[in-house]
């Protein structure tokens, strides 16, 4: 597994060249890679030992540990990333990972880690908001108010990650109004999607209650 310095794209990105479970590469592999959970603490793997090789981290020296392929999982971002313990969390981490660290590289690491998860709640920002605002587009309307179901520790766990998605939505399509609603009851794409038409369906009978109501009054009135 490789990683390669991307200068083509509006902003460099980190991506993988390769992966044993997928022998090509495609611009959805690319994609899926930049945002999903199971892939940012191996980008910041990466982007670790680049940085020590390049002499800006740990005095240039890296550890077995971290030279080992998954080694920094997900949640060390979520734990590094926390506002009141993410500098301890680090400090502890780096030391779990058998390196030598000083306060510089403490922040360092914590910056690379905020990078990396702020990219990708922006890329999901902007595929969501771009989808949005062709429905909206698509039915012909000034303004759409949309429910989206989501799941994933990511999106639930990460102490940043949500904040960050919803405010870029809102910056990239300011003429839908997308409420997020988390599945807690499973996970995957199904239960995010049954989610998400449970809702719609108790709005649209709410509604119709509504429509109901009025139109009795309306009735009353006339008699």
């Amino acid at each position: 597994m490789t990683a390669t310095w991307m200068t083509s794209a509006p902003s460099s990105t980190w991506r993988w060249t390769g992966h044993p479970s997928t022998p090509g590469s495609t611009c959805k592999d690319d994609f899926e890679k930049m945002i999903s959970g199971m892939y940012l603490g191996e980008i910041v793997r990466l982007l670790l030992l680049r940085l020590a090789a390049d002499g800006l981290l740990f005095d240039g020296r890296t550890s077995e540990v971290l030279r080992r392929p998954s080694s920094f999982p997900t949640k060390f971002m979520s734990d590094m990333e926390e506002k009141d313990t993410g500098q301890e969390n680090t400090q502890n981490i780096l030391t779990e990972l058998g390196l030598n660290w000083d306060p510089v590289d403490v922040r360092v690491v914590r910056l690379v880690c905020a990078t990396v998860s702020s990219r990708s709640a922006h890329l999901c920002a902007a595929a969501l908001a771009t989808v949005a605002d062709r429905i909206r587009a698509n039915r012909g309307l000034d303004h759409l108010k949309i429910t989206v179901g989501v799941d994933g520790t990511v999106y639930r766990k990460h102490p940043t990650f949500s904040q960050r998605l919803q405010a870029m939505v809102r910056l990239l399509a300011p003429q839908c109004d997308i409420s997020f609603l988390v599945s807690e009851d499973g996970s995957g794409k199904g239960a995010a999607m049954v989610t998400a038409v449970s809702q719609r369906l108790a709005l649209q009978s709410r509604l119709l209650e509504d429509s109901d109501s009025d139109e009795e009054q309306q009735q009353k009135l006339y008699h």
